[in-house]
């Protein structure tokens, strides 16, 4: 038997003669239950916003996307068209046009980005699960539009409001004084079939039309698009398509995944997370301070039994172990009911909800093994280091005094 072990256990769980202590003790491990506990529960707060965050990014990025490396757009050809058919690599891939517009209707304007999508473009993108109002561009009407919630807000403009329709501007290009206002843009009028929401950027963002009438509305040729959106099959990695296409294209083009194109949002998000593990890691580095305490306070109240102890043979190296055995698993006790509760927690917020963001949305949360081990490993390393600070105190002359 581990002779050290077995005291540590005797001493942790046995009432001590100090009623103080007792109470010193239940004092820390309720602080490592609250802080373990807290830890878990913010860590899967933070998994659950990424992913419903990365669900709303589905509906408004590819995972691939070709861009020219100058200028707006770029001529599609068709032995261009054959190389992303013959690649098996990729489910779909959409030719699109985007550029800024202006938007007017009924006396309000606001600026926005127009973006021409041709029929593969649903294939790429879950755009139609972002849809709550109206339906999604189809061919048999033309001068039909879709735009985002936070547009349809602004405007004061809803789908199938068949009064006035939305205008969608852009200046001429040219390099003359402009001498009639009136002549100055290039203009087209449609009907909004449809409003999608999503993240508030995206909202704000696109009006979708047709390919061919952002063309004409940006006097373009039927081969001139700004960019081709692809989505990889499943079983293929983003960053190897990525590099295929990038060896195949050249310095003409510039290829980016998702992450690239999110490259701020993903920036925000991972320190957002490593933030908030840090000040709880904080928080629980304070709430050890108590198991310091208590097994400082311990120490102190058996130092008779720790002098006998050595009388009978035990040497302080092995007297220092019962004392680290004891402040770990006072941790380990605080740890286990602490993952206890705050697995319980995210549980019950994934089936009942109680937590809402929205009257219909739930807050997002999310078990994941990452964030188990995360805070295991995190809570005994801390503790451990807490037990051998603690633990120092002890030698032969303070044992004999």
């Amino acid at each position: 038997m581990n002779f050290p072990l077995y005291i540590a256990k005797r001493y942790l769980f046995s009432r001590n003669s100090t009623n103080a202590i007792n109470i010193i003790t239940f004092i820390a491990t309720f602080s490592v239950i609250v802080g373990t506990a807290a830890l878990f529960i913010v860590l899967s707060g933070f998994s659950g916003l990424r992913t419903f965050s990365d669900s709303l990014l589905e509906a408004s990025d590819p995972d691939v996307k070709i861009l020219p490396s100058k200028g707006k757009t770029f001529k599609i050809s068709d032995n261009f068209i054959n190389s992303l058919v013959d690649n098996t690599k990729l489910e779909a891939f959409s030719c699109v046009i985007e550029e800024r517009v202006s938007l007017s209707y009924n006396d309000k304007n606001y600026i926005a980005f127009i973006k021409g999508v041709d029929k593969h473009y649903n294939n790429v993108v879950q755009i139609d699960s972002a849809l709550t109002v109206g339906v999604w561009l189809d061919k048999k009407y033309t001068n039909t539009a879709i735009i985002g919630a936070g547009i349809s807000y602004k405007l004061s403009v809803g789908a199938f409001n068949f009064g006035d329709p939305l205008r969608i501007m852009v200046p001429k290009p040219g390099t003359k004084f402009i001498t009639n206002p009136n002549k100055a843009f290039s203009s087209i009028d449609v009907q909004v079939v449809g409003v999608y929401t999503g993240s508030e950027e995206f909202q704000n963002k696109f009006v979708f039309t047709h390919i061919e009438e952002a063309q004409r509305l940006l006097n373009y040729d039927s081969r001139d698009i700004s960019a081709i959106e692809i989505k990889v099959r499943d079983s293929y990695d983003v960053e190897d398509v990525k590099e295929e296409l990038i060896t195949k294209l050249g310095d003409e083009f510039e290829v980016k995944t998702k992450k690239e194109l999110n490259a701020l949002y993903y920036k925000v998000v991972n320190t957002e997370n490593f933030i908030s593990y840090l000040i709880f890691t904080l928080i629980i580095v304070i709430a050890l301070f108590n198991v310091i305490g208590s097994i400082i306070m311990m120490i102190i109240d058996k130092r008779k039994n720790l002098k006998t102890l050595l009388s009978l043979g035990t040497s302080v190296k092995d007297i220092k172990r019962i004392f680290v055995y004891q402040g770990f698993l006072l941790v380990l006790v605080g740890m286990s009911i602490g993952l206890f509760i705050g697995v319980a927690s995210v549980f019950i917020q994934l089936k009942f909800g109680f937590f809402m963001i929205t009257d219909s949305l739930p807050y997002p949360v999310e078990l994941k093994w990452i964030n188990f081990f995360v805070v295991l490993l995190t809570i005994i390393v801390l503790g451990f280091i807490a037990s051998k600070i603690a633990s120092s105190r002890i030698s032969r002359g303070f044992i004999e005094k």
